[in-house]
This record gives structure tokens, C-alpha cells and sequence, in this order.
């Protein structure tokens, strides 16, 4: 048997100079009242080697109030990385592996090419030294009980926003068309009430989903401000939103507990809350009653809810909604209007199995190429945020007591959790905390023209997705196109376009 020596790995250093250290800080919000806030870390770091004769501090990075769940976010983080890269740096102190990452792949990722460049780690708070080979075992296990307290936060989130459903005070950050968001709370928009109150009154009437969507278009209606087009899927979500009688359903989709966080619709797997008198009225209960009888009775066969591409597949020429055909060589979808009348909408017929191949097609493309394709589009949107807030110091200063007030949020959520603050007191903070994010994100909105914070938010979680999920995909995978795709535009007899969540667009040819 031959003998093997393990060799670990060393700096070399040059006898006239002492080690080059860095320094990588990050809070998760800049409050004082914080044991490791961000001028703490700064201080303590600063003073850590001035006396040190074999360590020299040559640079400070520090990410705040920028979360540490994915590097892209940190660009300090990425700025001291490629330092080391270009060979500024020999080591580097962080006070703790959640400080450095929360993401054990990451964290292990970027530790070995640390060490492959010569560069070691000391992480302070955990005592570990990744010039010692061993600590890996320790790494992977710390990395994990801090990528486990990201998740318990995203579960004191859903728990917070599951009570407040249960107890009637849980309000959407969106309003459905009829409705403006006011003060927390949604008051009437009358040009658009007005348009809800129509399609009531014609589909009484006897006018099916297909005519309300062509009439409303032929009256250049606006459906939103990114000039879409009235469809049949549209019409039927407002005949049958219960919002518009002053009530509200909640908990009609949720997420999933593990990463990628998956939005699914609710089939009883959790329970639905149904609040009476939510919001004002548009539509009297006995006229909603009727519509609803009416659909129950003309049951709009072509929606079938049981199958992924129900209300999904679009018609480029009519704009119609595809309904599936059953056949013996597997589901084909047909566009509606055309099914009807061929004569009046030239579409094309997609197989099943095509539609699924091209989703496939697409999803891989996105996963080997996702960080040149969405990186520099989240980028570009951070960067507009930026922009937008440069210049008005009064908004810089609001989102900063955004942050701080969220921050106060999360800890008191897990001083309740732990048992060191009563309910009762829970409750009261918890209220008054919320009134002023209400009113920090009220004016915010009142000084912003617009907001692409949810765009940001939705590549954000592609971006996460794609991150957690490093394997090709093979076989047509239901949740990940539920969670990622917002509708298919069918363009013609070859090619689709899938509209992502986060407004992307993509195109795809099926040969």
C-alpha cells in the first residue's frame, strides 16, 4: 500500500511584510440597538490590528442592511472576492458564518476557492479556521443552522400573515381592478367600477366571457398600465371575485415551506378564511348571486381547472384563452374562437407534449445561462431603484426607517416565539409597529411615480430558484412552470412566447 502525506495548505509570506487581512461585515439592518450592528463591526475591526505585528488590516467590506441569502445582493461581498482573485488579499476575518452566508453551497463554494488561491478564513464567533482542514465537517453544519434561521424567518412571516387572515386585519398589497389601495385599507375607483358594473349587467345579459373581452377592447378600455388586452380568463376572474360585494377569501394559493418557494393553488391543504365586509361595495350580493348561477349553469367547458395549462395558453390573434381536446394520441389545445368559427381566428393547434418540450427547452437554456440573462436585468433594476431614491434625501431616510422598523418587527416576532414577550404585549408593539410601516410606505408612494420593486422581488426569485436547482431538467415538471409562468402567447404553428414572472419574455420554436 503507498504511503500518502495530506499537504494543507499555506500563505506564503514574504519575510518584509505582514499578512494582508480583510475584513467582510454585514447587518441585516442598520439599527444601533443591534449586538452586532454595522458601526460595531466597522469599530471593532478597525481597532482589531492596529497593534498587530504580523497582520495588517487593508480594507474593510461591508454590505448594509443587504440580506445574505445570495451573493448578488452583496456587493461588497463580490468586490472582496474578486480582490482575492487578483491576489490583494491573504486573509480574511468575518465575525460569523450567517455574517459571511447563509447559503451552505455558497458558503462552501466560496471557502474552497479560497483556499485553492491561499487565502484562509477565521470566523470569529464559531472559532473556526479554514486552514484547518477538519473545520469543513464544522462549516457545513454551522452553514446549515444559518441557512435554517433564513427559513424559520420566512415561517414567522407566514405566520404573521396567516393570523392576520384569521382575524380579519390581513390586507392584499394589490387591489383587483375596481379598487385603489388608501391608507391600508381599498377605496372605489369609479371609472373603473363602472367598467366592473358593465360586465355584470351584459353577462346577466346573456353576452358570453369571449364578446364582454371583444367589446371592452373595441372601447379601448385600459385593463392596467401595461396596456394588456381584456380576455375571457380576465372577465371570469371578475365575475366571480367576491371582492366586489365587500368580502374577501383568503389563503386561495400558497407557498411551499423549502426552496424554491413555490406558489400553488390551494386544494385544501390549508385552510381559507372568509372575511365579511372588507372593503367597500360594487356590485349589490343578489346580482352576484345571479352571475354565479348563471356559470354554474353554462359551466364554460373550455376552462378546465384540472389540467397545468388551463387559462395559460393565449391566442396572439383574438386573444381568446385555449381549451383542451382530448385525443387518442394525448391533449391537443385548440384556440376557442377558433374553435367555433375557424373563419374568424387563423390559430394553430398545439399538442400537449409539444408545449411541454418547449418549456423544457427554455427552463434548461435559463438554467446554465441564468446569471448572464437575469443578473444584469436585476442589476439594471437595482440600480433604477437607486437612481430614483439618489436624489431625494427625504425617501433615502424613509426607506431607512423602513428597514429599521421591519428589523424591530422580525425581533420581537422571535422574542414572542421564544416566550420572552407576552401576547398581549406582542400584540400592542406589534401594532403600533405596523402603523408605521403603513405610513413610511404611504408616503413612499405618494413620492414615487412608480414602482418596480415587484419585478425586482419576482427575478429575485428566479434568481433563487434556478440557484437551488443545479440539475437539468428531463421530465415536464408541474410545480417549477406553476411557479415561474405567468401565461404562453401562442405567436403561430411553430413558436411560443413564455412570459415569466418578473415581465420576461422568451421565445421558443418547436423545430
Amino acid at each position: 500500500m503507498p504511503t500518502v502525506t495530506i499537504i494543507n495548505p499555506t500563505i506564503i509570506i514574504e519575510s518584509d511584510r505582514k499578512l494582508r487581512t480583510a475584513a467582510y461585515c454585514r447587518v441585516s439592518s442598520s439599527s444601533e440597538d443591534q449586538l452586532n450592528s454595522y458601526q460595531a463591526q466597522l469599530t471593532y475591526y478597525s481597532n482589531k490590528f492596529n497593534d498587530s505585528e504580523t497582520e495588517e488590516l487593508v480594507e474593510l467590506y461591508a454590505d448594509e442592511g443587504i440580506s445574505g441569502t445570495r451573493d448578488d445582493k452583496r456587493p461588497e461581498f463580490m468586490r472582496m472576492i474578486n480582490d482575492c482573485r487578483r491576489g490583494k488579499i491573504d486573509r480574511i476575518y468575518a465575525k460569523s458564518i450567517s455574517r459571511f452566508a447563509r447559503n451552505t453551497r455558497d458558503c462552501l463554494k466560496y471557502i474552497r476557492e479560497l483556499r485553492s488561491l491561499g487565502i484562509t478564513i477565521m470566523f470569529e464567533k464559531e472559532n473556526i479556521d479554514t486552514a484547518r482542514i477538519t473545520d469543513e465537517i464544522l462549516i457545513t453544519i454551522m452553514g446549515g443552522l444559518a441557512q435554517e434561521e433564513s427559513v424559520s424567518t420566512s415561517n414567522n412571516l407566514k405566520w404573521s400573515i396567516r393570523s392576520r387572515m384569521k382575524n380579519g386585519t390581513y390586507r392584499n398589497s394589490q387591489s383587483p381592478f375596481g379598487f385603489d389601495v388608501q391608507d391600508d385599507h381599498y377605496e372605489i375607483n369609479e371609472p373603473q367600477a363602472e367598467v366592473v358594473r358593465k360586465i355584470f349587467t351584459w353577462y346577466i345579459n346573456g353576452s358570453g366571457l369571449q364578446t364582454i373581452a371583444e367589446m371592452l377592447n373595441a372601447e379601448n378600455v385600459e385593463i392596467s398600465q401595461y396596456g394588456e388586452k381584456w380576455c375571457p380568463m380576465t372577465i371570469r376572474y371578475i365575475l366571480t371575485n367576491e371582492r366586489y360585494i365587500g368580502d374577501a377569501v383568503y389563503q386561495k394559493y400558497y407557498r411551499t415551506d423549502t426552496v424554491p418557494f413555490i406558489k400553488k393553488k390551494n386544494n385544501g391543504e390549508l385552510p381559507q378564511y372568509y372575511a365579511n365586509d372588507v372593503n367597500p361595495q360594487i356590485i349589490d350580493e343578489e346580482t352576484f348571486r345571479i352571475v354565479q348561477s348563471i356559470i354554474a349553469e353554462r359551466g364554460h367547458n373550455y376552462i378546465n381547472n384540472n389540467n397545468i395549462f388551463s387559462r395559460k395558453i393565449i391566442c396572439s390573434e383574438c386573444g381568446a384563452t385555449y381549451k383542451c381536446r382530448n385525443g387518442s394520441d394525448g391533449n391537443r389545445w385548440v384556440c376557442r374562437t377558433h374553435d367555433k368559427r375557424s373563419a374568424s381566428c387563423d390559430s394553430s393547434i398545439w399538442s400537449e407534449k409539444d408545449i411541454k418540450e418547449l418549456f423544457i427547452k427554455l427552463y434548461n437554456k435559463l438554467q446554465i445561462n441564468y446569471r448572464e440573462i437575469l443578473s444584469p436585468a436585476l442589476k439594471q433594476l437595482t440600480e433604477l431603484n437607486m437612481k430614483r431614491y439618489k436624489g431625494n434625501q427625504y425617501i433615502m431616510v424613509l426607506n431607512k426607517e423602513l428597514i429599521q422598523l421591519k428589523e424591530q418587527l422580525h425581533i420581537i416576532s422571535n422574542l414572542r416565539t421564544k416566550g420572552y414577550l407576552s401576547e398581549a404585549k406582542y400584540q400592542e408593539q406589534t401594532a403600533e409597529l405596523k402603523r408605521k410601516i403603513s405610513k413610511a410606505q404611504k408616503e413612499i408612494r405618494l413620492l414615487t411615480q412608480y414602482d418596480n420593486d415587484d419585478t425586482t422581488q419576482q427575478i429575485e426569485l428566479l434568481v433563487d430558484m434556478f440557484e437551488s436547482r443545479d440539475q437539468q431538467m428531463i421530465y415536464f415538471n408541474t410545480e417549477v412552470f406553476e411557479y415561474i409562468v405567468d401565461k404562453i402567447i401562442v405567436l403561430n404553428s411553430n413558436e411560443l412566447e413564455f412570459h415569466l414572472i418578473g415581465g420576461l419574455r422568451f421565445k421558443e420554436r418547436i423545430r
